[in-house]
């Protein structure tokens, strides 16, 4: 089959563009599932109706998203199979009509052939070189668990903070991914972006301090209880925003085990993440079935009841709907994170992913989940300032950080798809 050249340029923004929307619908999906009432939601006192808090089964959902590309693996393997090939043997066959007196192949036939066998024997070497040859596809496993724990963690935090703290707080995956590819992938980074990594870290501690000074206050009567609950909402941000933060390694260390694979092997992105969600759901659900009998059924309707979890996903059509929706969002959001992972680096697919923060803000605030915080402001502006400056999108303020060569955020190498 003939190969066609993309070039890197004109695929690589709408990866970017496709990795943003879908990460977008999965934050506000995820957090409206945690504002969600699914038990004793008639009583008068707001305090005491009881939120969806499954944090396991929301990390279950995502592998069941993540399995779901098998389906388009299944889709794409038919098509090559029937359309394509019904389409090379009608090309054959008019071929074959026009020079069915040529016995002889000519040099341009040699040559063609001996290209095809030269294409065939490197495609060979490849496939011998791969990581995940064989039994090896097993190493997918292994960001596979990352996964497992940096999700679960965050999901537990989420609903301590509003959607765009916690979106803002992913931030620090920038911070773990630049040393991790600095220490295990032997990247380089210049002094202006071990700069830009500090400026990352402090904006996301401006955005868990706003979060602590001005929490989202709830509608009491009594001075002495409001006073109470705005202290008890101020912890709760800081537990909320330390969780999170802390998440950020395993999902660091997720991120530069899936660049070490895919540079090291020729599998599609979107295999990848069939295999992370068919080795996540697994351990997932083995994991889900030992916390419910060592913890879920002694503390009743608290996080890792299995079958209070699930009989809330079945009861509640809102928290069912939600569910599936975020099943395709996560699907498609680690299928062109991956992409971008490939055609770019694991680094610059963090800092892009904290672009999208804006959007959840603006969401977040238009359907009156958070109130506006000035503070908030300065934080997202020195996360989005220090992101640009660490992908060379802006320059250096200072004459001595400026480098010659800034490895740029697109590739000029084309992307060869078959």
């Amino acid at each position: 089959m003939a190969s066609t050249i993309i070039p890197a340029r004109a695929i690589i923004p709408f990866l970017v563009a496709m990795m943003l929307l879908t990460g977008v619908c999965n934050t506000l999906l995820t957090k409206y599932q945690d504002n969600e009432c699914v038990r004793d939601c008639d009583n008068p006192d707001p305090k005491k109706r009881k939120l969806f808090e499954q944090p396991v089964i929301q990390t279950l959902q995502m592998f069941i998203g993540e399995m779901g590309c098998w389906l388009v693996v299944a889709g794409m393997s038919l098509y090559s199979r029937y359309v394509t090939k019904a389409k090379s043997y009608q090309a054959v066959n008019t071929t074959d009509d026009d020079d069915n007196d040529q016995t002889t192949p000519d040099n341009a036939s040699i040559r063609s052939h001996t290209a095809l066998n030269g294409s065939a024997s490197a495609s060979s070497k490849d496939a011998t070189t791969s990581v995940l040859k064989g039994w090896r596809v097993l190493l997918l496993s292994l960001p596979a668990i990352c996964d497992i724990l940096g999700t679960t963690l965050m999901n537990a935090g989420l609903p301590l903070v509003a959607a765009s703290i916690y979106q803002m707080t992913r931030g620090a995956l920038v911070l773990f991914v630049g040393v991790f590819s600095v220490v295990f992938l032997r990247r380089h980074l210049h002094l202006f972006q071990w700069l830009s990594l500090v400026g990352v870290v402090t904006g996301v501690a401006i955005v868990g301090l706003a979060g602590a000074i001005q929490p989202d206050k709830k509608i009491v009567h009594d001075p002495h209880a409001a006073t109470a609950d705005v202290g008890a909402e101020a912890l709760r941000v800081i537990v909320g925003v330390l969780m999170i933060a802390g998440a950020q390694i395993f999902t660091a260390t997720q991120f530069v085990l899936e660049e070490w694979i895919l540079e090291r092997s020729s599998i599609e992105p979107i295999r990848v993440v069939g295999w992370e969600g068919l080795f996540g759901f697994s351990v997932t659900l083995l994991g889900m079935i030992i916390l419910h009998l060592s913890i879920g059924q002694f503390n009743p309707y608290g996080p890792f009841d299995m079958i209070e979890g699930w009989r809330q996903f079945w009861h509640y059509k809102p928290i069912f709907i939600s569910s599936i929706l975020i099943m395709i969002s996560i699907g498609g959001f680690n299928f062109f994170g991956l992409s971008v992972t490939r055609t770019v680096s694991a680094t610059s697919r963090s800092t892009i992913d904290t672009c999208r923060t804006l959007f959840i803000w603006i969401v977040s605030l238009g359907l009156g989940w958070e109130t506006f915080k000035w503070l908030q402001v300065v934080g997202f502006a020195l996360l989005v300032y220090f992101t640009f400056l660490f992908n060379g999108i802006v320059q250096p303020p200072l004459k001595f950080l400026k480098v010659r060569e800034v490895e740029e955020l697109l590739p000029e190498e084309p992307i060869e798809h078959n």
